[in-house]
């Protein structure tokens, strides 16, 4: 499975090298945008794009509100992990 994370590009590093700077919930990695750019998108207008991240690079651009979905929905899942942890180890439970 492979699973892409909401971030915001928040600078260019490298135009030739398409590198940039992306915020994933307020951590910022360097990543390869090439994916994403072409003559309609080119690196310079990157900055403030919303994109997919998997793996270092910018997979898809995708638009504010469905990043907003996707991080509450990615947020949620991980709630919901931490409860099941919690379960599982709880005094009594069983595997």
């Amino acid at each position: 499975m492979c699973l892409g994370i909401p971030g915001r590009i928040v600078r260019i590093d490298d135009v030739d090298r398409k590198l940039a700077t992306v915020d994933v919930a307020g951590v910022k990695r360097q990543i390869n945008i090439a994916c994403i750019v072409n003559e309609a998108h080119p690196v310079e207008h990157c900055v403030g794009a919303w994109v997919l991240v998997h793996v270092g690079f910018a997979m898809a651009r995708i638009d504010e509100r469905e990043a907003a979905l996707t991080l509450q929905i990615l947020q949620e899942l991980g709630e919901a992990q931490a409860e099941l942890e919690a379960i599982a180890s709880s005094p009594g439970s069983s595997p």
